[in-house]
Order: structure tokens, then C-alpha cells, then sequence
């Protein structure tokens, strides 16, 4: 099984992928029509924001489409970009932005009833079929914050300073929500026999 393989259920996170950092001079280049730097910054940038993204629409579909109106916001809207040293927090505010327009555009409640997991969210990046139903069932046992929060880290390599920034909580809270999504995922798996 390979699911969570990657994260220690006792240690800390000291071993996990280097912090990302976005060099803000980017959107300047961006924002003057510099291919190679839009490129760069989506490179950097692609798994986090598919992962965020995801907490917020919970289907690979969706998530895609999101993602890419993001990205080509970013790239008409680099130029507005002021450096406050937070680039990656600008580019969640545009993604959750066209997430609400297109709910307001749908005109659908979207919820997180077990029901709307089970049926729409696809966990495109495991490829396993088997490790899919687990995870989809495991993340059912865990809220909507604890999901987002595990996600960001395993998923788009978010550090866990960044995901309490950017989620506008303490890191000690950010990290206890993490950790009790943890143990809840692993009590889980431990009685289904993983």
C-alpha cells in the first residue's frame, strides 16, 4: 500500500520537501509578457495549487478547469501584483475567487455530505485503483480543514508555515489540526486493516 507512505504519523515535519519560494520579480516579467518566467512560475507553483485547489472543489475536473483559468488570470493580471512577500497567498486568492464565481455561475450548493465525496471527488494522483477507495474513504473521517490541511502538505508540498498563513491560522493550530487528521486517518486504516 502506498498511500501516506510519505508522511511519519510520530515524527515532526523536519524532513519534508524544501519550502517553496517564489521569486516576486517574476510577475513583473509575467506581467511584460515573459513566456519563460510564466513558465517558471508554473512550474513551482503547479502541484501546490492543484492541491489547494482541490480542497476547495473536491473533483479533478473542476480543479483542472480552475486551475487553468488561474493560471492564465495570473498571467493577464501579473502587472497589479504588489510585493508584500506573499505571492503564493495572491495566487489562492485568485483561485478561491473563481471558485466562488463558478458556484455563483452554477447556482449549486456544493457540500461536503459523504454522499458528494463518494460521487465526485476523484484522487486522480494515486494511481492505484485499490489506494484510491482507501484514501476516498479515509478522508471521509477527517473535516473539511483537516482535509485542506492534509492535502497542501502530502499532496502539493506545502510547508506547514505556509498552510497556516495562507489558511490565516497559527501555525500551532495549523499543526494540531494536522496532527489530529493524522492520527483519525491512522486509527482509521488500522481498523479496516492497512
Amino acid at each position: 500500500m502506498i498511500i501516506f507512505t510519505n508522511i511519519n504519523f510520530e515524527e515532526s515535519t523536519a524532513n519534508h520537501k524544501k519550502e517553496l519560494s517564489i521569486e516576486e520579480d517574476l510577475f513583473e516579467k509575467i506581467g511584460n509578457d515573459d513566456m519563460e518566467a510564466f513558465g517558471e512560475l508554473y512550474d513551482q507553483t503547479e502541484k501546490v495549487m492543484y492541491a489547494y485547489i482541490l480542497t476547495l472543489v473536491k473533483n479533478h475536473d473542476d480543479t483542472l478547469d480552475i486551475l487553468q483559468d488561474t493560471y492564465l488570470k495570473i498571467k493577464s493580471a501579473a502587472h497589479l501584483y504588489k510585493p508584500m512577500g506573499k505571492p503564493l497567498a495572491w495566487m489562492f486568492t485568485i483561485a478561491k475567487n473563481l471558485y466562488f464565481e463558478k458556484v455563483r455561475k452554477n447556482k449549486r450548493k456544493v457540500d461536503m455530505k459523504d454522499e458528494y465525496i463518494e460521487n465526485y471527488m476523484d484522487i486522480s494522483f494515486v494511481p492505484d485503483p485499490e489506494d484510491k477507495i482507501v484514501l476516498e474513504t479515509a478522508l471521509k473521517v477527517i473535516s473539511e480543514e483537516e482535509r485542506e490541511i492534509v492535502i497542501m502538505y502530502a499532496v502539493g508540498g506545502m510547508k506547514h508555515k505556509e498552510i497556516a498563513e495562507n489558511m490565516d491560522l497559527p501555525l500551532s493550530t495549523e499543526l494540531s489540526k494536522y496532527h489530529r487528521a493524522l492520527k483519525k486517518l491512522k486509527v482509521h486504516l488500522e481498523r479496516r486493516g492497512f
